[in-house]
């Protein structure tokens, strides 16, 4: 997509002798392992087998929309309270947290869009082994068996999902250490002995203890009388790690103690599973028998190694399975270090393999297993059912939101570089591309274009005009991006440094002072995002009366925030700092979500709420879509990362994130002229300025719908086995296939065209058939893309310099028949950058059908009202037979002949300047 970033930390790093690594790949040994984890190492050392929890069905409580019941663990006597709800469009929620914990747990608030709506629980049946409750449709049920505790969803005879039917529940409850039970026993039995003596001191009727007791004392002397009574001190003797663990230099305190959670998944008839980025990883996830499991932590992981489960920037803790009859999603809502362990029946087992089981008659039916690893926090977990994929990405949507709706601007060329020197450079950079003759809406300024790295400021020697600057790319309908990270220099004469002290905004450490780490100014502070208060602040700070020098054509780009701590373990914040009343620990994973929805709010609120933000984010969480753009981190000049970011985008997309982009060119080492070439370079992005009226309706549908722009081949092909592991190429909606060139020196490359429809090479106007392999010969400059068959495509074919040149320039539709010469698509038109299409529908967006040799245009829209200067000068038809007339009818019965010619040998049909409205109601009808 767009060219985010090139900034080149290694040097600046090297020089802090931060001790990371300045070889070719990333140090692993500054991140863990699971073996490195304490709670990962404890929890993967329960293997699967007969769960310890048992379903009380007499705590059994059922209302309109929840059924409570608790949950005993028989080892030690600990009891869970289990919440399930039936919840609308087809999903079911579970939770599951401590019945009595000592101090509550963290519940991850914000990414949810509103309390998700429930339907009615009924019970079908219930006896000593059990309890079945109906999920709505006559054929769906979830059964919920008491010993051991286990939960199936089923539909008809088959079992769609089950959890802990391997027993791997596990709650490690909040608790006292065992010098800290000592006391507590002795307190206990002192205080007892001590109230004994005053009622007989006393000659007291009434209990001397009852007007002192309390909840918390209630719940403490409870675990006390647990612990004595049943021997848990001696069953649960103390593991490394439970409350303090060390990493390298950093030694992570851990008052609350072990407070991990654990739950595995069963997917019957299911060998593919998507989703839980960021991985540098193929699109199917690997099994991780025998490895690591998937890592879902948040970490700057510069010159990240690929194909292999280590953390990157983001995490988003969705997991999608996929068979040819039902999709469907988990949702592990937990924004603590997590790992995700995935295992398989059919893992290692080779294509003739499973056909020697079919010749063999063997009737083992195919098994997914995952099991979810998080450090703290309670178990909250959604269950999306289907069955289509469309159905999934609504699901997931109605719960955390839809791809927010970018600036059209922002789907264009985005320049960008670690830095630009001065705005002389910038103006330069800007002539160049007038010069080549390339397209670009943004240039973007890294870090060095603060006063000394103090974000919210220009250096004033190098960039002491910034309006002017802005300005002058306002003049030539430009844009600008600029750096606000957040971690912010503790300077006393810095002005946000002093109100975000004064106001007490700061992150703590364990012992209450400010958090402070090192990062790229420095000695830094690191807001709380989590505060609401705070994020208002960050906000108030982008008016352009606040944040000088800024104009409306400015936007923000958030990195760093993850968060990067130069000094911290494993290059983050200690996990025993303190944000509020809870530790760092319980929230890690939210902390870039946060500051990109503060900074997105920002931009939103200085523009009065009328101009829609364009805010990227290197870190990110479920629901991060809601606030604008990711992209793939610290990418390096190689063709195996041009490869990579293919697999990575698309399992952002299944998670809701569109807003995708790698560093074009890479971020890391020089990329040779085939990998980069500016010819090729001024070619590639002037078909992407061609093609933006159809990006932009893809957003629009995404922002509606939650499916993703780019998007798998198994999501418009689902029964289709062959789809289920490509990755190497990819749909753009339902109507552009691309299969990318990702090997140095290749000749050509093989693509595989889904369907029975038929395929149209988009520069040849090449007709194919569907369901085949096909070779393609290439060159340096090929990239294969094919229209499908049955679709209409509008596209721009005159390229500006910027995407706002072209607002009234005229479209050219292109109309590939299918096999029954039909054909359909959408055309979809507004401002491009304001609110203005939500909060007063202001915009046109029409249906574009062919059938029956009428080509129609009607609104799909009636009560929006929108006027757009863009006219139609071209339709062009594939697949076609020549006419002898075409006649364009207008709204009102006007009729004039189309000119047109037919190129017999390719069988397309070409209408030269129709003329009509982009807007308006037409149909040409060919003789």
């Amino acid at each position: 997509m767009a060219a985010f970033s090139e900034r080149m930390g290694l040097l600046f790093l090297a020089c802090l002798l931060l001790c990371l690594s300045a070889t070719q790949a990333v140090d692993r040994g500054n991140f863990k392992t699971c073996d490195q984890s304490a709670f990962c190492k404890r929890q993967r050392a329960m293997k699967p087998g007969q769960s310890a929890y048992r379903a009380l069905l007499d705590t059994l409580e059922l209302s309109d929309s929840r059924l409570t019941l608790q949950l005993i663990n028989d080892n030690n006597k600990v009891r869970l309270l289990l919440e399930l709800y039936r919840l609308q469009g087809n999903m079911t929620r579970v939770k599951i947290n401590e019945l009595k914990p000592l101090k509550p747990r963290y519940e991850v608030p914000d990414v949810l869009i509103t309390d998700p709506p429930t339907e009615p629980l009924s019970v079908l049946s219930q006896d000593e082994n059990g309890v079945v409750l109906s999920l709505g449709a006559e054929t769906r049920r979830l059964i919920v068996s008491a010993r051991p505790f286990r939960l199936d969803i089923m539909e008809g005879p088959q079992v769609l999902l089950s959890l802990n039917s391997r027993g791997l529940l596990a709650f490690e409850h909040l608790r006292l250490r065992k010098d800290t039970l000592s006391d507590k026993i002795s307190s206990t039995v002192g205080s007892m002995w001590d109230k004994i003596k005053n009622v007989f001191s006393s000659n007291s009727q009434t209990d001397p203890a009852g007007a002192e007791r309390t909840e918390d004392s209630d719940t403490a002397d409870q675990h006390v009388e647990e612990k004595a009574a049943d021997g848990e001190s001696d069953k649960e003797d103390e593991q490394p790690g439970e409350w303090d663990e060390t990493f390298k230099s950093h030694t992570d305190s851990k008052p609350n103690g072990p407070s991990s959670i654990s739950l595995d998944f069963s997917l019957p008839g299911v060998e593919h599973v998507y989703g839980i980025p960021e991985h540098a990883d193929n699109l199917k996830l690997k099994t991780t028998d025998g490895g690591d499991p998937y890592r879902l932590y948040n970490l700057d992981v510069f010159q990240y190694e690929l194909y292999n489960p280590m953390a990157l920037y983001g995490a988003v803790p969705v997991l999608l399975s996929h068979n040819a009859q039902r999709t469907m999603g988990i949702f592990w809502l937990n924004a603590a270090e997590t790992w995700v362990d995935i295992s398989s029946n059919t893992a290692g087992k080779t294509v003739f393999g499973k056909m020697l089981d079919y010749v063999q008659g063997a009737s083992e039916t195919p098994q997914t297993d995952v099991r979810w690893i998080s450090e703290s926090g309670i178990i909250d977990v959604f269950i999306m059912l289907g069955p289509k994929p469309t159905d999934v990405f609504s699901q997931y949507a109605s719960l955390t939101g839809t791809q927010s709706f970018p600036p059209l601007a922002a789907l264009a060329y985005h320049q960008c570089r670690w830095n630009y020197n001065d705005q002389d450079d910038v103006r330069a950079v800007d002539q160049g591309f007038d010069d080549h003759d390339i397209p670009y809406d943004f240039i973007w300024l890294d870090i060095e274009h603060t006063d000394g790295k103090r974000y919210f400021t220009w250096d004033p020697n190098k960039f002491s005009q910034p309006r002017d600057m802005l300005q002058n790319l306002m003049d030539k309908r430009r844009k600008m991006v600029a750096i606000v990270d957040p971690h912010i220099k503790v300077d006393s004469g810095y002005k946000i440094h002093n109100e975000i002290r004064s106001k007490n905004f700061y992150i703590k450490n364990k012992d209450g002072g400010d958090y402070e780490g090192w990062c790229w100014p420095g000695s830094a502070g690191y807001p709380d995002f989590t505060n609401p208060e705070m994020r208002a602040w960050w906000a108030s700070m982008f008016a352009y009366d606040q944040y000088e020098g800024t104009m409306e054509n400015l936007y923000t780009w958030n990195d760093m925030n993850e968060p990067s701590v130069f000094n911290g373990p494993e290059v983050t914040m200690h996990k025993d700092a303190v944000h509020g009343n809870w530790e760092h620990r319980d929230v890690h994973n939210l902390y870039g979500f946060y500051v990109q929805m503060a900074t997105a709010d920002g931009l939103i609120q200085r523009s009065g709420g009328v101009e829609r933000p364009f805010v990227l984010t290197r870190a990110f969480f479920a629901g991060s879509q809601r606030f604008g753009a990711v992209w793939t981190g610290d990418n390096a000049a190689e063709w195996d990362h041009l490869k990579i970011s293919i697999p990575m985008c698309l399992s952002l997309g299944l998670v809701g994130i569109s807003l995708c982009g790698a560093d074009v060119g890479g971020f890391f080492k020089s990329p040779n002229q085939e990998l980069l070439n500016t010819a090729l370079i001024r070619e590639v992005v002037r078909q992407r300025y061609t093609l933006l009226p159809y990006w932009y309706q893809l957003f629009y549908h995404a922002h509606r719908t939650g499916n993703p722009v780019m998007r798998p081949l198994w999501v418009e092909y689902p029964e289709d086995v062959a789809t289920f592991a490509i990755d190497d190429e990819f749909l753009l909606g339902r109507d552009l296939l691309v299969h990318p060139v990702t090997e140095e020196g290749a000749r050509g490359v093989t693509a595989y065209l889904p369907g029975s429809e038929v395929w149209y090479d988009v520069h040849t106007f090449q007709k194919h058939n569907g369901g085949q392999n096909l070779y393609i010969p290439v060159t340096m400059s090929s990239i294969p893309v094919f229209q499908r068959g049955g679709s209409i495509i509008p596209r721009k074919n005159r390229p500006r310099r910027s995407s706002s040149c072209m607002e009234s320039d005229p479209y050219t539709f292109y109309v590939a028949l299918g096999s029954q010469k039909t054909a359909e698509g959408e055309l979809y038109i507004d401002d491009g950058h304001t609110f203005n299409y939500e909060k007063q529908r202001q915009f046109i967006h029409r249906r574009l059908s062919f059938a029956n040799n009428v080509l129609a245009s009607s609104n799909l829209a009636p009560d929006a009202q929108f006027s757009t200067a863009s006219w139609i000068e071209r339709i062009i038809f594939l697949g076609a037979h020549k006419p002898s007339a075409i006649t364009l009818r207008m709204s009102d019965g006007s009729e004039s002949p189309v000119e047109f010619e037919f190129d017999a040998a390719m069988s397309v049909l070409t209408l030269r300047k129709p003329g009509m409205n982009a807007g308006a109601d037409w149909t040409v009808v060919l003789r």
